[in-house]
Formats: structure tokens, C-alpha cells, sequence
């Protein structure tokens, strides 16, 4: 059985944009989409004249494209793979996943439809969904399932949010209750039309979570909240067990694959974070790998993280959700993945989870066990 995902992005940029500007939201981490026609990079491949190319830019700002040398950042006749395969349009058998099957699978759809509630699961289309669903593991996306920004490598839709659903602490307190969740993980996007960036919502559904379903811990992972150290204060008090926040890929690429966020920022809010908690909370960020990074740019950024006190880290292949997204330059092979767990674990991250289908929240009930077992034995 196959597994067909529905693809629900935003192709018309400019008229996202257009609309965000008419309401008063902040539109530039709208991404150009429109790689439809980029061969997907391939070692000694020279690309056709005329051939449209994702506008990279090098840490000064300025593209690094050369129509002459046909190459992009680096990738096209240079660039050599490191640890990894020249993408092709067969995927290699490791990133192969079946179709969900599971009874436990389904009991949870039924669940999060009744609720009205929203996955990150199905909207970024993530390959673990029968996995995760059929041990009872998901990550609720909270504020609706519009963002206000749209990165390039993102398949959650793009627009104008839908207004704030009251009700959805009550909601998330009460799918913990029922299914008696021990580990509750939720995401959301990016609410800039927000004034507060939705970080009372966040607090909101912490706390009603924390109320109605005391055996059941928090793991959330936020938006930068346009980098308001004030806002992110608002969530912190709320206690989550786990805070995270993904880097999502290398500072070098963040103005054409994350282009509404900043770097730098994003490391400040991860360091902030332990700064504002007035208790031992655990932080966690993310990579993608396969975007054109070298493998000395991915260990540069597990040394920023861990300068900022980041204690867990996860690292996965980035997936094109569709031909409009950014492509894919290489796949990153399972050999390669276990030297960055071993690089990571000797940085000094407390837990690290790298593998080709690695996600931000795989996994997250099982790795939060082990972490505080670690915490209870004195280990950290």
C-alpha cells in the first residue's frame, strides 16, 4: 500500500503576500516557491541554460548563483556529497516507509477529528505517522493551520489564520485525559497577525493540560514569536517540560530555506529559555540534513547549540514535500547519521536522535523517559 499525502501549500506567493500586507501581518518569511523546474542536484551535472535556480545567498548577502558555472551555493559540478548520495528521483531504501495500518492509528484520527484539533503529523507530512500514531505518540499543532510565514521546505499552508479557537486548551486537556498520555508534544505556526504572537494560547494550553491531566508531560515546540523576549516569558511560566525550537539548517541557508527567522535569534531564544525557567527544564532544537550543508557547517552548528546549554538534539533527512518546495541535494546516508549522533554525544548533548526519518517529535515520549531517568540517577 502506498501512502498518499495531500500536498496543501500556498502556490501563489505574491498573493499570500499581497493579502498578509492588506491585513497589517508581517509577510517577509514568506518564502519564493517555484523550484518546479530545478533538476534535483546530481555531482557533474550541468544545468540547462535558462534553468531556474533557489536564489542562495552566502553569509554577506549576496547570491552566490553564476549562470556561467551553472552551479548553486556550491552545489552543481563542485559539489561533492559528504557522507551522503546525489539525490535522484528513486529514493534510497532506507527512507521507505509503509502505509499506516494500525487499529491505533485510526482510533487516534477519529480522536483528533472529533476535537477539531490539527496534527503536524498530516499538515508537514511526516513519514512516522504510522508509526508514532500506532503507539499513541502525536504532536498537536495549536492556533489553526494557516502560518503567516511560509519557509521553503515547509508543507503546512500559507495565508491569512482563521480566528483563535477558544476552546482548544480544554480540548487538548481533555484528548489527554482520555487516551491517558504520559507525554504530550505540541507544535503551532506562526500566528504574526497575533499581537502577542499567540504565546497566551501557548500558556493557555500548558496550563490547562498541567490542570486536568497532572500524569501527563509537556513537550512543546514553538515559533520564535518574531524573537519578544517578553512573549517567550509568557511560555516559560507556564512550566512545559520540555522546550524546544529548531534551527532547522545552517545559518548559511536561512535566507532562502527559513527566511522569516534569524539565526542568531533563534540561538538566543533556546539560551533564554533556561535563563527565564525558574526550574530544571529540559531545551531541544532541530536540523534538517540533505539541503546542500557541509558536514563541518553541521558540526559548527551543534557547537552554537550546545554554547547555548541546548540538551537535546535531533537531526533528520530533509524530504521535498512537493516539486514547488526546495529540492533535496542529497540523501544523507545512515553511516552519515550515526557519526553526527557520535560527534553530538561527544559535544556533550544529553540526548541525541539522528537518523534518516528522525523527526522533531519522534520518539519524543520514549527520549523524555530517558532523560529523566538520567536526571533521577544524577547522570545530569
Amino acid at each position: 500500500m502506498v501512502l498518499k499525502v495531500q500536498i496543501a501549500l500556498s502556490e501563489d506567493r505574491a498573493g499570500v503576500r499581497a493579502e498578509l500586507a492588506a491585513a497589517g501581518i508581517p509577510n517577509d518569511g514568506v518564502a519564493e516557491l517555484g523550484y518546479a523546474d530545478v533538476p534535483d542536484a546530481t555531482p557533474g551535472l550541468a544545468r540547462q541554460a535558462g534553468d531556474r535556480v533557489p536564489p542562495l545567498v552566502d553569509g554577506e548577502g549576496d547570491s552566490v548563483f553564476d549562470a556561467r558555472k551553472r552551479r548553486i551555493s556550491g552545489v552543481g559540478r563542485s559539489y561533492k556529497p559528504e557522507g551522503g548520495i546525489a539525490h535522484r528521483s528513486a529514493k534510497p531504501d532506507w527512507l521507505r516507509v509503509k502505509a499506516p495500518t494500525s487499529p491505533k492509528y485510526f482510533e487516534l484520527v477519529a480522536n483528533v477529528r472529533a476535537k477539531k484539533l490539527h496534527t503536524v503529523c498530516e499538515e508537514a507530512a511526516c513519514p512516522n505517522i504510522g508509526d508514532c500514531w500506532a503507539s499513541g505518540h502525536l504532536t498537536v499543532m495549536i492556533l489553526g493551520d494557516t502560518c503567516t510565514r511560509g519557509c521553503a521546505f515547509c508543507n503546512i499552508k500559507t495565508g491569512r489564520p482563521n480566528e483563535v479557537n477558544p476552546h482548544e486548551p480544554a480540548s487538548l486537556a481533555q484528548m489527554a485525559v482520555e487516551l491517558g498520555l504520559k507525554h504530550m508534544v505540541i507544535t503551532s505556526v506562526d500566528r504574526d497577525d497575533l499581537a502577542d504572537g499567540g504565546t497566551g494560547h501557548w500558556a493557555a494550553c500548558i496550563a490547562a493540560i498541567k490542570a486536568q491531566a497532572p500524569q501527563t508531560t509537556v513537550e512543546i515546540l514553538t515559533p520564535d514569536f518574531r524573537r519578544k523576549e517578553d512573549q517567550l516569558a509568557v511560555v516559560v511560566a507556564a512550566r512545559p517540560d520540555v522546550y524546544n525550537h529548531n534551527l532547522e539548517t545552517v545559518p548559511r541557508l536561512y535566507r532562502t530555506v527559513r527566511p522569516g527567522a534569524r539565526y542568531f535569534g533563534s540561538l538566543r531564544l533556546l539560551q533564554r529559555v533556561k535563563e527565564l525557567a525558574d526550574y530544571p527544564v529540559f531545551t531541544k532544537s532541530g536540523l534538517m540534513v540533505g539541503l546542500g550543508e557541509s558536514r563541518d557547517e553541521v558540526l559548527q552548528v551543534m557547537d552554537d547549540l550546545r554554547a547555548a546549554e541546548v540538551d537535546f538534539i535531533t537531526i533528520g533527512q530533509y524530504l521535498r514535500p512537493s516539486l514547488q518546495h526546495f529540492p533535496v541535494m542529497e540523501y544523507v546516508t545512515p553511516e552519515m547519521f550515526a557519526y553526527y549522533e557520535e560527534q553530538a554525544k561527544m559535544k556533550g548533548f544529553l540526548q541525541v536522535a539522528s537518523g534518516p526519518l528522525v523527526r522533531s517529535s519522534f520518539h519524543a515520549d520514549r527520549y523524555f523517559a530517558e532523560l529523566l531517568a538520567k536526571r533521577q540517577t544524577g547522570a545530569v
